[in-house]
């Protein structure tokens, strides 16, 4: 499980998320949602390490990450996998490289284990005999599966996805939603997906958490999220469910 506790963090004197507290479920997919800018990102920099709160903890399985020193913290990022918007791949590496760089930079393990590791996590996400093939050669669908592949390899705890539908389209986005999905449940993770696409969150969304002006305004499943009874929420989901009927119909 993670935790994270009363978290804030401002830029410039400008409050960007305030007093954040929420707990997120091994095994499930847990989503941070929330119009552009209202701190979703900055909340998700904060959990994993690369922007320090100003003020509140996280707390990875009882583990201070925010007060640990520089070798717990070495342990942590150890175990956590991320997914970075636009998939965010090495353009001068093959897609074996690609995947294999954690393993390159996080164990010691033999040339040999790790390619076997690698094919391994390719053929989960669906990519085989695309090894060899560099970024600029495969589909924007196939370098989210490449970078969901990367991100599992070190067979983490914690898998982390920012924004991972965008620009694809709704068939392939679904499919990416699914494939987070069905690893969260098979290797029993904590994931935490940041999006603000409807079809994720009713797809996938077993626990949400709504951010409004960088406060959590509420938390609970896709199956609540129609009957919130909170108006920002209200606005957010109707206003992206009319966004993408529009898109899926141009």
């Amino acid at each position: 499980m993670l935790k994270i506790n009363s978290i804030s963090k401002s830029f410039g004197g400008r409050p960007v998320i305030e007093g954040i507290s929420g707990e997120f479920q091994k095994g499930k997919t847990n989503l941070i949602i929330g119009s552009s800018g209202t701190g979703k990102s900055v909340l998700l920099k904060c959990i994993v390490g690369l922007i320090t709160p100003d003020e509140g903890n996280v707390f990875y399985d009882l583990r201070n990450f925010t007060e640990a020193d520089k070798e717990m913290k070495a342990e942590i990022r150890r175990e956590i996998g991320m997914l970075f918007q636009g998939g965010a791949l090495f353009d001068s590496k093959t897609v074996e490289s690609n995947v294999m760089f954690p393993l390159d930079v996080l164990t010691e393990m033999q040339v040999d284990e790790k390619l076997d590791r690698v094919n391994t996590c390719l053929q989960r996400v669906g990519l085989e005999n695309v090894n060899k093939k560099m970024p600029s050669e495969i589909s924007g669908g196939m370098k989210k599966r490449v970078g969901i592949a990367r991100a599992i390899v070190n067979s983490p705890n914690y898998l982390f996805c920012d924004e991972p539908n965008s620009g694809l389209d709704p068939q392939t986005a679904i499919l990416i939603d699914d494939l987070i999905g069905e690893i969260t449940h098979e290797a029993d993770i904590t994931t935490i997906v940041v999006t603000h696409d409807m079809n994720s969150v009713m797809g996938i969304g077993e626990q949400i958490m709504f951010l409004y002006k960088g406060r959590k305004l509420w938390e609970g499943s896709n199956q609540e999220i129609t009957n919130s009874g909170v108006p920002e929420l209200d606005d957010f989901v109707f206003s992206n469910k009319v966004m993408q009927q529009m898109r899926n119909h141009s």
